[in-house]
């Protein structure tokens, strides 16, 4: 037997832990091909409230009464498969159950990773989907070209920290959104932000984008939506690229939230808003991994996470992440 979490209920606002289910369930006979694995570090991320809704979206909702699945690091505990060993430690998509049987064909779908040269839990973050998205979405979108101004909203969140490091790295002025003052110090001292508003103390947030970006912004990261997104449109400069990679702000809302046209900034500025899923890029992932591995190797990316211990423990640190109890990467430790 193997515990494991179901979705109970679908999340009405903010999601509680009675929204999910421990329950014990039996493992399947090992097959040829197949392993058995035992999860070591589990990932939150905001997405997953999207997949508690019954609706269409780019990725399918999670079923009543099913397990829900993120992103793992798990260790082999037995194989029946050419290509793996007992020891071996892999990453990608799983349930939350903390021993189960994946088959040959599910691990198609996952890598092998190796636990001698970082910590494990980092392919979850900095070199997992967290550094994929922010790599992804700041080269391919962003286009950063030396000299310009970025605004990072979610800044001290997982993808937020690494795209304001990344954007250092091609010599951008970095301005980041956070909310408190210990993350606004954060992002400065350790991630080299050049600066950064705290949007809970902050009473006009579009004179303090002003204050701070006089000549305007030439790249918005957004991992947030809301006001904070409406205030930066009011000083985007020409030719502006905006990316949309989150919206946690509005992700518990129960109804269709109200926001102001984007159009009329986007076409007097003749800018780029565009919304994108790491998923886009799948079959880049080596090229994305190869360079932030190489800049982390060099010391120019620091990884940034909160770990919390314990199985019994994933529901409630999702909950969190609506908190920002998070700094960076919000990890589980099984």
């Amino acid at each position: 037997m193997s515990n494991t979490i179901l979705l109970n209920n679908r999340p009405k606002g903010k999601p509680s832990e009675n929204d999910f289910k421990f329950v014990d369930e039996s493992i399947e006979d090992l097959k040829d091909g197949g392993v058995k694995v035992s999860l070591k570090y589990v990932s939150v991320d905001p997405y997953l409230r999207g997949r508690m809704r019954d609706e269409k979206s780019y990725i399918p909702p999670f079923e009543l009464g099913k397990p829900i699945t993120s992103t793992v690091v798990a260790e082999i505990l037995e194989s029946k498969n050419d290509n793996f060993s007992k020891g071996d430690f892999i990453t990608g998509m799983l349930p939350w159950k903390k021993e189960q049987i994946v088959s040959s064909e599910q691990l198609k779908q996952l890598r092998k990773v190796e636990s001698n040269q970082v910590a494990l839990s980092a392919y979850l973050g900095l070199l997992g989907m967290t550094g994929l998205t922010a790599y992804f979405g700041l080269t391919d979108i962003g286009k950063p070209q030396k000299g310009e101004i970025i605004v990072v909203s979610g800044a001290a969140g997982a993808v937020g920290s690494v795209v304001g490091q990344i954007a250092k790295i091609h010599g951008l002025k970095v301005i980041g959104i956070a909310g408190t003052d210990e993350k606004i110090e954060m992002l400065k001292n350790d991630f080299g932000f050049d600066d950064g508003i705290n949007y809970n103390t902050t009473e006009n947030m579009k004179s303090a984008l002003k204050e701070l970006c006089p000549d305007g912004i030439d790249i918005y990261f957004d991992n947030v939506g809301g006001d904070i997104s409406d205030a930066v449109l009011f000083h985007i400069k020409k030719f502006a690229r905006i990316i949309n990679c989150g919206a946690i702000s509005v992700y518990n809302e129960t109804s269709l939230p109200k926001s102001i046209s984007v159009q009329p900034f986007l076409i007097k500025n003749s800018a780029l808003m565009q919304g994108f899923i790491v998923g886009n890029y799948q079959e880049r992932f080596s090229e994305g991994i190869k360079k932030l591995s190489q800049w982390l190797s060099e010391g120019k990316l620091k990884h940034e996470e909160t770990i919390v211990e314990g199985f019994e423990n994933i529901p409630q640190a999702f909950i969190d992440l609506f908190d920002g109890k998070n700094k960076g990467k919000m990890v589980v430790k099984v």
